[in-house]
């Protein structure tokens, strides 16, 4: 078995590991060719991973030219504690009001804590939707490593 398959995690490990991390970091093509690059806060619905921003973001800019985008996720600061799940991605960007705005409270929900109702987010997060879209990340390819499964050796 070669190293790559002895750190790879499972389907559902990774699912776990997305549902309890907190940050996203977002590749996308900037016009000038180079990656650009931004962290977002995100959620996961029905097994695909979303997150919102402003609309007039460099981001949806770059997504609107081109939707592919690469996520990564990581945790872990020393060699062997090193664990992420890295998707290549097609965004589809969403600007329906509505669409947003629930979104957006499904988001300030998972980050106030667990077992918070969105509903009392929402009157709140529809000022803000206006200027928001909602990112929708159709996951295409994906690559994981959970370095603890090597057990302290390299």
């Amino acid at each position: 078995m070669s190293r790559r398959d002895q750190i790879k995690m499972s389907f559902e490990e990774g699912e776990a590991f997305l549902a309890e991390e907190r940050t996203v970091v977002c590749a996308t093509a900037g016009r000038d060719g180079w990656p650009h690059l931004m962290p977002l806060w995100y959620t996961v619905r029905g097994g695909t991973l979303w997150a919102w921003t402003y609309g007039a973001s460099q981001k949806v800019k770059n997504l609107e030219r081109d939707p592919k985008a690469t996520l990564q996720v990581e945790a872990g600061t020393e060699y062997q504690e090193l664990r992420g799940v890295m998707l290549k991605t097609e965004a589809r960007i969403h600007r329906d009001l509505d669409t947003v705005a629930r979104f957006g409270a499904e988001l300030t929900a998972r980050y106030a804590g667990e077992g918070v109702d969105p509903e009392q987010f929402l009157e709140v997060v529809k000022r803000q939707a206006a200027k928001r879209v909602a990112l929708e990340f159709r996951e295409l390819e994906r690559a994981t490593w959970d370095h603890r499964k090597l057990a302290g050796t390299y």
